[in-house]
């Protein structure tokens, strides 16, 4: 049997859906899940878009996002900045 590649984000229609996702990954004891979620997020809005947005080149977003390559915090954060998503701490 063939099957498709699944992308859960396609499916999140509003804002707050999308931050339930993304809260939800973050949260997560696998940093992985985040990095793959925020993938799903720059596939949504468009690597172009995104590239264009946060100065990266689209080769090294096609790698963060296949997981070819472990993002360093600088490109988490230019990602998530671009993207209008606010990372907090709380204890």
């Amino acid at each position: 049997m063939k099957t498709k590649s699944y992308n859960p984000f396609n499916h999140l229609l509003t804002r707050n859906e999308i931050t339930e996702y993304l809260t939800a990954a973050i949260e997560d004891d696998d940093p992985s899940v985040f990095i793959t979620a925020l993938g799903h997020v720059i596939t949504h809005k468009g690597v172009t878009a995104t590239a264009k947005d946060t100065g990266l080149n689209r080769e090294s977003l096609y790698k963060f996002i296949s997981g070819k390559t472990k993002p360093q915090w600088d490109t988490v954060s230019r990602l998530t900045h671009s993207m209008g998503v606010k990372l907090t701490a709380s204890m």
